[in-house]
């Protein structure tokens, strides 16, 4: 296990105070700078850990789009590659993805689902409106990890 991996696991009850009692405003304001800054060292293509291990929700608009870019019917999309979750939410019925190519780039990126695109949310307020999610999310994805750490070195210079 990577030690940043290790590390987000131990630090699960300081993001959770963190998140949950921090300065909410301040936090929202450094967000955008700490999201450039984690992508600009973080590497999706030598990780995919999101890709290998979680499903996004594939909204119908996912679905519609994605069955026309395949050229296959929206029934046959939801057949051969999703399954309903226990939340009523269309994903992927197996990991890792099965649009992961083995260099890890995704065969269909141009028209993936919306919550690909916008994982780990690290440059929105659902980093703090849903907190269990992005603690899952900070053991998965290094980005998410690095913009907390940046939160809780901001929030201790504030405290």
């Amino acid at each position: 296990m990577e030690q940043w991996e290790k590390e987000a696991k131990e630090k699960q009850k300081a993001y959770k105070r963190l998140l949950e009692k921090g300065n909410r405003n301040r936090m929202l304001k450094a967000l955008p700078e700490l999201h450039e800054e984690a992508f600009s060292k973080i590497d999706c293509l030598q990780c995919a850990n999101c890709c290998k291990n979680y499903s996004p929700r594939f909204k119908n608009p996912d679905i519609k789009r994605i069955a026309k870019v395949l050229r296959i019917k929206e029934g046959e999309l939801v057949a051969r590659y999703l399954k309903l979750d226990n939340e009523g939410d269309y994903v992927v019925k197996q990991s890792p993805c099965p649009f992961l190519a083995g260099d890890n780039t995704c065969t269909i990126y141009e028209d993936r689902p919306s919550d690909c695109r916008r994982y780990p949310y690290t440059d929105e307020d659902v980093l703090l409106k849903r907190v269990s999610l992005t603690l899952k999310n900070a053991t998965v994805c290094p980005a998410t990890f690095a913009v907390l750490e940046k939160l809780l070195e901001l929030e201790g210079k504030q405290a």
